[in-house]
């Protein structure tokens, strides 16, 4: 894995690409190759491959980073050759045998769930769930998020491709602990089952908004130990 280190983000639901704008611009000015994949949240198989995609867009060594439901996918296109760490923000780390919604399951429901529509075959965040999205947020920012999220099909959690890219590469874990989108308690238990180097942070569903800084060191930590 000669080269300089590539960052490769994954999004989840009610996101796209642009949650992790106040990450990018410090690890463009570092000298990293960085990509954000852009996926429609159509199907787990697609929106894997779209992962893969970027991987395979960018050069050297890759360092994943995966949000939210994004962490799902970089669980498995991280099995890619190429990717030598993984970095999880709040995220879902299904097992070989679980689905999302089988991991998620384990633990009690999160009260943004109480605030979706489904409409034209999509789950909607309504207005009033972004407060349990990213109520630590400026309000603009807020709307901001509301406005540029991308919308899952209902059944995206339930389905299930292969690869646990964890099982077999170091991985980083941040726990959002007042996050009312991705139980803490799930966190926690996903960063100990895969022995992750974990940080927790006093943050919403979006820390890699609400505490860049803290986004960025560890996935800093995680390009240093990767070129080593």
């Amino acid at each position: 894995m000669a080269g300089k280190v590539s960052i490769v983000f994954a999004h989840g639901l009610w996101a796209d690409g642009s949650c992790f704008n106040k990450l990018i611009p410090a690890l463009l000015a570092e000298g990293h190759e960085v990509y954000s994949s852009q996926h429609g949240l159509d199907s787990l198989e697609g929106d894997v491959a779209c992962v893969t995609r970027a991987i395979n867009h960018v050069p050297g060594p890759v360092v994943l980073v995966g949000h939210s439901y994004g962490g799902t996918l970089i669980t498995k296109a991280g099995v890619h050759d190429r990717v030598g760490a993984l970095v999880y923000i709040a995220a879902l780390a299904p097992d070989e045998d679980e689905t999302s919604q089988d991991q998620q399951g384990k633990f009690p429901g999160m009260p943004v769930f109480e605030h979706v529509d489904v409409t034209d075959g999509r789950i909607w965040l309504r207005e009033s769930g972004i407060g349990d999205f990213c109520g630590d947020l400026p309000p603009a920012e807020q709307k901001l998020v509301l406005a540029t999220g991308a919308v899952p099909v209902p059944d995206l959690f339930t389905q299930q491709v292969p690869g646990t890219a964890w099982r077999t590469k170091p991985s980083w874990y941040i726990v959002a602990d007042n996050d009312r989108t991705v139980n803490p308690d799930l966190q926690r238990a996903a960063a100990a089952r895969m022995g992750a180097t974990t940080h927790s942070v006093d943050s919403s569903h979006v820390p890699m908004l609400s505490r860049p800084d803290v986004v960025l060191d560890v996935i800093r930590n995680a390009a240093k130990t990767l070129a080593a």
